[in-house]
């Protein structure tokens, strides 16, 4: 990024929920550590670089202890004999906090960043800010917003959304990546400008590509409703407009901001137990009878275990050509406070069954002893309560103010509000109508869909086919939630798909989230829908409590099933060579 081309700020993200225990765990070993040590790593070889081109560093790889990083950047540029101006954010960290609290961090905003770059820092380290603060920060500096530049920083905080996961912006994990070469994706920039609008875009011949698609997946991704809660305001995503610019270059538009709620969300992890994991490997015929005589033969010794949870995973092939396509994979997870409840005893009895149960008995790998797991929860607390500092590079320290808003007023005395959901339920609520929206005779919307590919006879002029042929998807976690955003290429498509994908519909689609209390968001700007799904990954990433614990590939889960869709809005199949 400092060698490619024009640049004013470089940030880094350094920050998810897992790593924030790690990060814990880390400052259990060492008082000293609790943060991001590759940064230091990184910057051994681009702080000289930087410095020389006048290029500012802002990055949240503080952690759990900015103060120490601040003072490790300050050595490292004495080493280097490179004269830089360090300062930190601090006061997000709220430990102790609770029974069991690992760590505790409400996510702050940017002015904190704003303040340390208006005092003349070269490189700024933060603990846990929003990932858009990154970028927020650094614009209200630049620009000199005030607090109650509420569009300018909506701008601002909606490019940073985009910018947070890097390359997933520029092609990487993009539904249609067959469409551009992404195989080393260039990092994305955010021309910013004063009035908060901003071009997204990366440094000439690099690899991937920006495009309308590109930006609206990560726009998509890890999302709340149509209203983005943040710390300096609430970027309204149903008024962002995207158009293309140029080759490789994204216009964001027409963001609305409105004034930020008077609570900061506080991440909290704890350890949560132990945990461990056996997969069985069944092979050829008769795969659920093999299957039920494990889960028998396991019974006695998981009595007593808090959480024993079975899945099969039915991978085998009939007629297979090979041994692994012959195969599924019996997946046995256990929890439970006490390690030598989930430890080599356990494992080794399901091990030992190799020579008394079904045929062809193996495993994917040896017995192991149990593994402690962490859960996520997050709580909301008064942002008056939290001391959002800066600490300029002379030393001197600044409190960022916090103005209180009318609403959501905490009840005297209250330290902590009881937190919602991870997402809160803003939006349509149920979806669109089952009638058609724009369609002759409502057939679009009166689409049948049963859950399962292939069954069934649609409507006339429809055709069985997988969603993903006319629709993008990207999913994520926050913490024990998850959310799918999903997208239409066109405005023919997007009526279509508002008219038909309901929260109903998803449900019958996605049968894991048939029981969840799930919320549909209508982003029709960007041709999109938001349908946040509460509960679906438990504790959240580190309990490891489903197949896919991030919720990363639900969005391609949901592309692939099939439902009826209208025969005129499915691309014409590529010509033969």
């Amino acid at each position: 990024m400092l060698e490619g081309g024009p640049l004013d700020v470089l940030t880094g993200d350094y920050l998810a929920e897992l790593t924030m225990l790690i990060l814990g765990r880390d400052r259990l070993k060492d008082p000293g550590l609790g943060y991001a040590r590759t940064f230091l790593r990184q910057l051994e070889d681009t702080l000289g670089l930087a410095r020389e081109r006048g290029v500012r560093i802002v990055a949240n790889a503080g952690g759990l202890n900015p103060a120490g990083l601040a003072e490790a950047v300050r050595a490292l540029a004495a080493k280097l004999d490179v004269p830089v101006a360090v300062a930190h954010v601090e006061g997000d960290d709220l430990m102790p906090y609770g029974k069991g609290a690992l760590t505790a961090n409400a996510y702050l905003g940017g002015a904190g960043i704003t303040a340390c770059l208006r005092a003349g820092a070269d490189v700024v380290v933060t603990g846990r800010v929003t990932d858009a603060a990154l970028v927020s920060g650094p614009a209200a500096w630049w620009f000199d917003w005030a607090a109650d530049d509420h569009d300018r920083l909506a701008g601002a905080v909606v490019a940073g959304h985009v910018l947070e996961c890097g390359t997933q912006a520029t092609g990487g994990n993009y539904a249609f990546f067959g469409r551009h070469d992404v195989r080393r994706p260039g990092f994305p920039l955010a021309e910013i400008e004063s009035d908060g609008s901003s071009v997204i875009t990366k440094h000439p011949g690099t690899g991937g590509a920006v495009t309308v698609g590109t930006v609206t997946a990560q726009l998509l991704y890890e999302t709340q409703g149509a209203h983005y809660l943040g710390p300096d305001v609430t970027a309204r995503l149903d008024t962002v407009r995207l158009r293309q610019a140029g080759p490789d270059r994204v216009r964001i538009e027409g963001v609305r901001g409105e004034a930020p709620p008077d609570t900061l969300k506080v991440g909290i992890t704890r350890l949560g137990g132990h945990r461990n994991e056996v997969t069985f490997v069944l092979t050829g015929l008769d795969i659920e009878a093999k299957a039920d005589l494990v889960r028998a033969q396991l019974a006695p010794a998981l009595e007593g275990v808090a959480r024993a949870e079975w899945t099969l995973a039915r991978t085998d092939h009939t007629d297979a050509a090979t041994e692994e396509t012959a195969s599924a994979l019996l997946r046995l997870v256990v929890r439970d406070p006490d390690p030598d409840r989930v430890g080599r005893a356990l494992t080794s009895a399901a091990v030992e069954l190799a020579l008394a149960s079904y045929p062809g008995f193996h495993v994917t790998t040896p017995p192991g002893p149990a593994q402690p797991y962490g859960v996520f929860a997050t709580a909301l607390v008064p942002s008056t309560t939290v001391p959002h500092t800066a600490v300029l590079p002379d030393g001197s320290r600044i409190p960022i103010p916090t103005t209180p808003h009318p609403t959501a007023i905490p009840p005297a005395g209250a330290a902590t509000i009881p937190a919602p959901p991870a997402f809160e339920a803003r939006g349509s609520g149920g979806g669109a109508p089952e009638t058609g929206r724009g369609a002759p005779g409502g057939v679009w919307g009166a689409a049948p869909v049963t859950g399962r590919g292939g069954e069934g006879k649609g409507p006339a002029g429809t055709t069985r086919a997988p969603l993903g042929r006319i629709a993008g998807a990207r999913s994520g976690d926050k913490g024990g939630d998850a959310n799918i955003g999903v997208w239409a290429e066109t405005d023919e498509a997007y009526t279509w798909l508002a008219a038909t994908l309901t929260t109903d519909t998803l449900k019958a689609l996605l049968p894991e989230a048939a029981s969840l209390p799930l919320t549909r968001h209508d982003l029709p700007n960007l041709r999109a829908l938001n349908f946040t799904l509460p509960g679906i990954l438990g504790d959240g990433v580190a309990s490891a409590h489903r197949f896919d614990p991030q919720a990363k590939a639900l969005g391609e889960w949901l592309r692939a099933r099939h439902l009826d869709i209208p025969v005129h809005l499915l691309p014409e199949p590529e010509a033969g060579p």
